[in-house]
């Protein structure tokens, strides 16, 4: 069994950080991501730190600025200017080859009497154990944390190194990894619905549920990421991190407490129960049109689409299948979990449902929140006739945190709920281990469709997929 790394009980009292490093502050992640949750977070005052960015583009502070204004007046329609002067005048600019020790040298001179920055990498995997040689060369990353962006490498020998790296300079309660799935509302509402209400735990397992799917469905396509695209794919890219993740959350027994190191200890215990991932297992798809893409090889057998089916073998969900499935140009963009019911024993009334489709649990997750119960219910009348009926239980809260902001507030102060660990990331990559290369071929498929017909026939025996629409 792999185990999440000991943590001391001082890991949940990091002092606050002092200062923010991002190195790769030039690229398309900052100027998409981190410049509006900067902003957000500036504006509810909770940064107030200088704010270092490092990259190779031959920039200065000016030019940092106009980015930065760039990307949050594009994101934002009503931009308090004096919280975006403040935000800027907090930004400064070192330019600089991660290679170099001269780099480092002058991120020193500019973190000035910072005592414990925190180093955010926003750069490709590739380039993590460069960066924090360097750190570690220079005296930064004492007292220092490092916050380190997914993919954490691309089979388990490659995460296994990158562990290796990061804790070579920082302890693991100074590595931040950060998945945005877990900093999003929706995803933390799991976690809370199951655990503060008693009716749920009792038909919480095997002797009740019957099956446990979970879509991610994106409309568009690769985007101009091709080249990434052919260096992950699909299971890579989501499944393995994001909705991995979410059966976690799902899967988990209850924590003994409130405190963060219980819920990572026990999300690490299911994906040490994952059954071990088999080339029957998995459908792989591409949508007709991948090939064409900037930087994509003509005879490219990478997935755009992937659905597995998935074994949790523990106590409480033995013979429970999971079904998981995620693609891009599909009909809808959502995240969605559909958790069905076993029907009633005995069929009482003619006209019921006696399919396992009856009862079940909704949780829309994304573009919004919304957590729905599906039941049977009788219509007026004398006779004991019913309709199929769906109960909206929650809709999400407006002016909710971005991931980004939650995540970049936690990991400055010092709280690692929200953030992977070494021990359950590994164990994630050893259940995908053997379909990364022995897999089926892709099957190309339309976009606008669900994908692959054979993804049908994988969860055909379980009543099939339930396709999400969008909410309003």
């Amino acid at each position: 069994m792999i185990s999440d790394t000991q943590v001391s009980p001082a890991a949940q009292k990091l002092a606050s950080a002092d200062a923010l490093v991002v190195f790769g502050i030039t690229g398309d992640l900052a100027s998409k991501q981190i410049f509006p949750a900067l902003y957000a977070m500036c504006k509810h005052g909770t940064l107030n730190v200088p704010v270092i960015g490092v990259a190779t583009s031959d920039w200065g502070s000016e030019q940092l600025h106009v980015r930065a204004t760039e990307s949050i007046t594009r994101d934002h329609a009503d931009v308090d200017r004096k919280v975006l002067d403040r935000l800027l005048g907090l930004m400064h600019y070192v330019r600089g080859d991660y290679r170099d020790a001269g780099t480092f040298d002058a991120l020193k001179k500019a973190l000035g009497g910072a005592k414990c920055p925190a180093h955010y990498l926003a750069i490709p995997p590739s380039l993590f154990p460069t960066v924090i040689e360097g750190l570690a060369r220079a005296g930064l990353a004492t007292d220092a944390r490092v916050i380190v962006e997914k993919p954490f490498g691309r089979d388990l020998a490659s995460a296994r190194e990158l562990n290796r790296a990061a804790l070579a300079a920082f302890a693991e309660d100074a590595i931040f990894r950060i998945d945005h799935f877990l900093g999003k509302e929706a995803i933390m509402n799991l976690l809370y619905f199951r655990f503060a209400n008693s009716f749920l735990e009792p038909i919480w397992n095997r002797d009740h549920i019957a099956s446990v799917q979970i879509t991610l469905a994106e409309t568009f396509g690769v985007e101009g990421r091709g080249a990434f695209y052919e260096s992950a794919g699909c299971l890579r890219d989501v499944v393995q991190n994001h909705l991995f993740q979410i059966v976690a959350l799902l899967a988990m027994e209850p924590p003994a407490g409130r405190g963060f190191e219980a819920v990572h200890r026990h999300k690490a215990d299911v994906f040490a129960a994952m059954r071990t991932l088999q080339p029957d297992d998995l459908v792989r798809g591409q949508y007709l049109g991948y090939r064409g893409e900037a930087d994509v090889a003509n005879d490219s057998d990478v997935e755009t689409y992937c659905a597995l089916r998935l074994h949790v073998d523990s106590w409480r969900w033995g013979g429970v299948p999971w079904y998981l499935r995620s693609g891009k140009c599909l009909p809808a963009n959502g995240c969605e979990v559909v958790v069905r019911l076993k029907a009633p024993p005995q069929n009482l009334f003619g006209d019921a449902a006696v399919r396992e489709d009856a009862n079940y649990l909704r949780f829309h997750l994304s573009p919004h929140s919304t957590i729905a119960l599906g039941a049977r219910v009788k219509r007026a009348g004398k006779e004991f006739v019913g309709e199929q009926r769906e109960f909206s239980l929650l809709d999400e809260e407006p002016d909710a945190q971005t991931p980004y902001e939650r995540l970049l507030t936690d990991a400055m102060n010092g709280d690692g709920a929200l953030f992977a660990r070494e021990g359950s990331i590994e164990a994630a990559w050893a259940v995908v281990e053997p379909v990364l290369v022995q897999h089926p071929p892709v099957t190309v498929y339309a976009p606008g469709t669900w994908g692959p017909p054979a993804a049908n026939h994988l969860i055909a025996a379980d009543g099939g997929w339930h396709n999400p629409v969008a909410e309003v």
